[in-house]
């Protein structure tokens, strides 16, 4: 029993709670679920409209057709579920046809929606737009038939050929479905009447007939380059339709079709097909396929081709990428609704509240795809719906705006009264509200111009000490809306009641533009146009012209009625400069009259010169100028063309912008914002120049003081660019997602990359949203930007875009070309490319024949890659004169050929330099004549020699320095020296660290050494560098036999001085036994040394740096020596020692020595 009630518990639980809940969520706002769809219906047949939605009842269901409200009738009428019901289609004219768009209506308590669009077609065909067209052609040559044709549906369309249908498709004929009829190879059977058949549901319509006439082929037939008679055409495909590219192209051989695209990326094969000989066809368009196609017709087994280019443009309908979501805000809130949508062209945002089209107010804002409703009133609480619509469709997506209200708020501020103080200032004042007044913490006072759409409301708060304030920033002899707003912690009031108030007038800003003209040497037409309200402050009464020559200073001045725009000066003096200003008053005043404007008046002459056009200038935004012009109808004279003339006020005149005769307007972009500018236009003939018009013209400021506070629109995104030809690019950017009734302007920046002279950058002004621009250099890489204009605002520049333009053909033949002999049957020909800036070369064909095969027609090919220009013309026969000629090509087409260079092959005999031994090229690798190798080798072998010497000098040099150093005594008493090197040497053999810092009183050969020095002197230690200077080892041993002869001289000492002297070179071989002379004779520093005891060390220079007082206390007697070699420091001095004891214990100490 428990759990089965705590099932009956659960179920209770949903049934009162869950369902109701979710019944408030699913169906409290309404949502479709079958829309209408586009339908084509014969004419009579009946067709329904489904329309099925849900929501919380009552739900009341209505249908618009174009969006007024439909009227239902006995054959037009509601079915119970919703659906429109149509018994028999109307095709009538005017409002009484069923042809239309459709959408459902759909509202209850919560609010209305709007259902998609659907439009209703009745099926039909109408005549033909193109018929074919007869054409004579030439046997063996193509031929082609078109037509053209609307309907709905799309029509099939087939030919005829004498009356008997074609087949779609053979091996020579191929029909489009576009209604192109394409035969390749005509034959003489093919001459005959050919019309093209359209047919659809609703009936079929033939084309008249169009005759072939097949002339007889000429013979011989005369090669002929590549020609497409009919390339690829820039087309626009909605997505997932197919689309064809025509590609037709004649010569002799029959040239080859290939497809390719310009951006490099391969065509998707699965995708495509070849339709004939050439067409290609893309079917289940997506948008990957979009780009540059290029055809190109190649003569088989040659290089020669040319190609055409056409841009392939995928559409898409609207598909939102971010939908608006339901909102809860309090009142006097701000709610923001977002509604991003993408597609091909790109989508318009529409907003609707409540099934009506949503327009900007003061509180309510559409910019950016968002929607801005300011200060939240109960009125708004609603349904709001984004529609994103284009030419392929709409979608639709909604959001409810709950507006939450509180119970405690204060009352609408009272008595609101309003009082003009000056031409921009109004005193506004209230009372506090009835109720909760205590609770204010801040009054918002909203005002906004009352005249106008889409006005701009301003917001002021002030603090809850005051009840009244002056708004002094607005503008003058205009009509302004008030109201209050109370504010309180919890929420904010009801707005106030609105009251209305106008400014006063005030003096006009500044003086209208003037426009001058003479229709003959005496006059001067003087035009004006009125100035706006917001220039003008109040309503214009007068204006005073004044004017007088450019020599005098008298100045003439009459006043004009306020409502005249124009007068005529008359009686002046002919080729002559006039100044002229104007100046307007209101009833406050007389306003600054505008800057002096020149006008020379024609001169006297009988001549005919075109008269003065009538000038037109309009601000198209703050940086550019639209001039449009045209002759008086009076003006019979023939023009060559026209001069503009524009320069700023007080700036130097420029040079003029030379016009065609044909050329009624220019735009003058790059201007500065907020300046006045004068422009003069005059024609020109043979006879001369013409009369001039005069004019003056403000640009308007990019953000106005008054809108500073409002951002700029956004900029244009999306941008691409595509190439189309090697001197045109094609743009195409989508406009920013807001919404306006005034129109939009763009600003097209194009550059080359890099560009260092701004004079340079191109603007192109356009309305659309692509451009092709033209006229640009070849195998450039340009950068493009763009800006949009509307309503005197500026965007920012879009981000920069970077585009190539396509290789130009080759113009020009490769230039130095030269041909050398270098074999007698081998040539070398070289070139330098052909001179043209920015030329792309992929490749160099040269041509080359005998005078014999030139006259055939037979020449021989040679090509190479674009960045060789060097080739080698083989196989030439000795005593011919050949004829060589290059061109130069790319992907895009063959360049002309250079002209011919003859070159005489002439036999060993006739030429000796061409002998075997002096070949200089052969096999493609470069040998030298005899001459240039003697040169050579008498260099090499001078260099080596030198080599030899140089290492020589510095084996002989470093083995000075090992041997650069020898110490010299004089006579000593014999027992004591003995007695040193006894002990000395006995010392060494147990420890080397004792002999080491004997070294301190040598100097170190400049550069270091490998000897070791001990007490007795310079030992060679054991290396195996040694062994390999062979040549030296050789001398040592043959010099060691005489060193015991010549020790006594290398050792002399002199009672009193320290002296190092150097008198004989000595070498001692290492096999040898070392004597105690040979090892004072050969005394020397090492680098090794600097890590022992007592020693110091030498540095990079190698040279010893000691105390000198060192060296004086060296000889000074018995007390100078270091401790170990004084006699009472051994136990064993050694002086009963033999001569062969001592020379075995000084052989022992080298050996530890080399030990060590």
């Amino acid at each position: 029993m428990a759990p089965l009630k705590r099932i009956l518990n659960q179920r209770l639980v949903f049934y009162i709670v869950i369902l109701p809940i979710s019944g408030i969520l699913c169906f409290s706002e309404l949502f479709f679920v079958k829309e209408p769809q586009d339908v084509i219906i014969m004419r009579k047949e009946s067709v329904i409209l489904d329309c099925q939605v849900r929501g919380e009842a009552p739900i009341d269901v209505q249908w618009l057709k174009n969006g007024l409200k439909l009227v239902e009738s006995e054959r037009v009428y509601l079915l119970s579920n919703g659906s429109l019901f149509i018994s028999e289609v109307e095709n009538r004219r005017g409002d009484k046809s069923d042809e239309g768009f459709y959408q459902c209506l759909a509202q209850n308590k919560y609010g209305a929606i709007l259902s998609q669009k659907a439009r209703v077609t009745i099926a039909s065909i109408s005549a033909f737009a193109i018929q074919p067209t007869s054409i004579v052609v030439t046997e063996g040559s193509v031929a082609r038939f078109s037509c053209k044709i609307s309907a709905h549906p799309p029509p099939i369309i087939t030919w005829e050929f004498n009356r008997v249908t074609l087949p779609l498709t053979t091996e020579r004929i191929t029909v489009l479905p576009s209604g192109v009829l394409q035969i390749y190879g005509v034959q003489q059977m093919d001459t005959g009447n050919y019309r093209c058949i359209a047919t659809n549901i609703a009936s079929r319509r033939r084309s008249v007939e169009a005759t072939l006439t097949v002339t007889p082929a000429p013979s011989p037939q005369l090669p002929q380059r590549p020609r497409i008679i009919t390339g690829p055409q820039n087309i626009s495909v909605a997505v997932h339709q197919n689309a064809i590219l025509e590609c037709m192209a004649t010569g002799n051989p029959r040239p080859i079709i290939s497809w390719s695209r310009a951006d490099s990326k391969s065509i998707d094969v699965y995708n495509t097909k070849v339709l004939g000989n050439g067409n290609l066809m893309i079917s289940d368009i997506k948008p990957q396929h979009e780009g540059v196609y290029l055809c190109r017709a190649t003569t088989p087994g040659t290089r020669n081709h040319t190609i055409a280019s056409a841009n392939v443009t995928v559409l898409a309908p609207p598909s939102l990428v971010e939908w608006p979501e339901s909102l809860t805000r309090p009142r006097a809130g701000t709610a923001r609704f977002v509604c991003q949508a993408e597609g091909v062209p790109t989508p318009q945002i529409t907003w609707f509240k409540n099934g009506n089209k949503v327009h900007s107010n003061g509180r309510i804002k559409m910019y950016n795809s968002k929607l801005v409703i300011n200060q939240i009133i109960p009125e708004d609480d609603a349904i709001y719906q984004c529609q994103a619509a284009n030419d392929l469709g709409s979608v639709l997506s909604m959001a409810r705006l709950i507006v939450v209200m509180s119970e405690d708020r204060p009352s609408a501020p009272r008595n609101i009264r309003a009082d003009t103080v000056s031409s921009s200032a109004i005193l506004l004042a209230w009372e506090k509200p009835l109720f909760n007044s205590d609770k204010v913490i801040a009054y918002s006072v909203h005002y906004m111009k009352a005249e106008g759409l889409n006005n701009e409301e301003y917001q002021v708060v002030i603090g809850n000490d005051t009840t009244r304030y002056i708004i002094d920033d607005l503008e003058p002899a205009r009509n302004y809306t008030f109201y209050v707003v109370a504010y309180m912690p919890m929420g904010a009031s009801r707005m106030s009641d609105h009251v209305f108030q106008h400014t006063l007038e005030d003096v006009p800003l500044r003086a209208p533009e003037l426009s001058l003209t003479s229709n003959s040497p005496s006059d001067i037409q003087v035009t004006w146009q009125p100035l706006p309200d917001k220039l003008s402050r109040g309503h214009i009464l007068a204006y005073r012209l004044s004017y007088r020559t450019s020599a005098e200073n008298t100045v003439t001045q009459m006043e004009l009625p306020g409502q005249k725009t124009q007068h005529l000066l008359q009686n002046l003096q002919p080729d002559t400069i006039y100044l002229l200003r104007l100046a307007a008053a209101t009833s406050v005043g007389w306003g600054e009259p505008s800057a002096w404007t020149s006008h020379r008046t024609p001169k006297a002459s009988s001549a005919q010169v075109p008269g003065s056009p009538e000038l037109h200038l309009e601000p198209l935004n703050c940086t550019t100028i639209v001039s449009r012009w045209q002759l008086g109808q009076r003006n019979a004279v023939s023009v060559q063309g026209y001069k503009l003339f524009y320069h700023e006020e007080s700036q130097p005149e420029s040079a003029p912008i030379q016009l065609r005769a044909s050329v009624k307007s220019h735009t003058i972009s790059g201007l500065d914002p907020r300046k006045k500018y004068h422009v003069k236009l005059l024609a020109y003939n043979f006879v001369g120049d013409g009369y001039q018009a005069d004019q003056t013209i403000s640009t308007p400021s990019c953000v106005s003081v008054r809108d500073r506070l409002v951002p700029p629109p956004p900029p244009p995104h999306n941008v691409y660019a595509k190439t189309n030809s090697s001197t045109a690019v094609f743009l195409h950017w989508g406009r920013p997602a807001f919404t306006s009734n005034h129109r939009v302007n763009y600003t097209v920046r194009c550059n080359p990359v890099g560009l260092q002279n701004a004079s340079m950058v191109l603007y192109l002004q356009t309305g659309e949203q692509s451009l092709v621009v033209k006229e640009l250099k070849p195998n450039t890489r340009y950068e493009f930007a763009i800006r949009l204009h509307i309503d005197q605002l500026s965007s920012p520049w879009s981000p920069v875009v970077y585009q190539s333009t396509l290789p130009e053909a080759p113009t020009k033949p490769p230039s130095n070309v030269k041909v050398t002999l270098i074999e007698e049957d081998t040539a070398l020909v070289s070139w330098k490319s052909p001179d043209e800036p920015n030329m792309s070369v992929t490749q160099y064909t040269i041509l080359y024949a005998s005078k014999k095969e030139w006259l055939a027609g037979q020449w021989q090919v040679v090509q190479r890659e674009g960045t060789i220009t060097m080739a080698l013309l083989e196989n030439l026969k000795p005593g011919q004169v050949y004829l060589v000629k290059v061109s130069a090509s790319n992907n895009m087409g063959d360049g002309p050929y250079s002209p011919a260079v003859e070159l005489t092959a002439l036999s060993s005999a006739q030429n000796p330099r061409l002998s075997h031994d002096s070949t200089m090229f052969s096999e493609g690798f470069y040998h030298l004549d005899q001459k240039s190798m003697t040169g050579i080798t008498i260099g090499v072998c001078i260099a080596l020699i030198c080599i030899i010497i140089c290492v020589f000098v510095l084996v002989c040099r470093g083995k000075n320095r090992k041997f650069s150093t020898v110490k010299h005594y004089g006579p000593a008493d014999a027992s004591s020296s003995s007695a040193m090197v006894r002990r000395g040497s006995q010392e060494q053999a147990e420890n080397v660290d004792v002999t080491v810092p004997m070294m301190n009183h040598f100097i170190d050969a400049k550069g270091g050494t490998n000897l070791m020095i001990n007490s007795l002197g310079p030992v060679q230690p054991h290396t195996e560098k040694k062994s390999k200077w062979f040549s030296l080892n050789k001398r040592d041993k043959a010099s060691s036999k005489s060193l015991q002869s010549n020790r006594q001289q290398t050792l002399q000492y002199q009672p009193g001085t320290t002296v190092l002297t150097y008198n004989e070179e000595l070498s001692m071989s290492r096999d040898q036994p070392v004597s105690l002379e040979a090892l004072l004779g050969r005394p020397t520093d090492t680098e090794g040394s600097s890590g022992s005891e007592g020693s110091h060390g030498t540095g990079d220079s190698g040279r010893y740096s000691h105390d000198e007082m060192e060296l004086t206390n060296l000889s000074s007697g018995p007390e100078s020596r270091p401790p170990s070699l004084t006699g009472e420091d051994s136990g064993d001095n050694g002086l009963n020692r033999n001569p062969s004891e001592l020379k075995d214990a000084t052989r022992t100490n080298m050996e530890a020595i080399d030990v060590c």
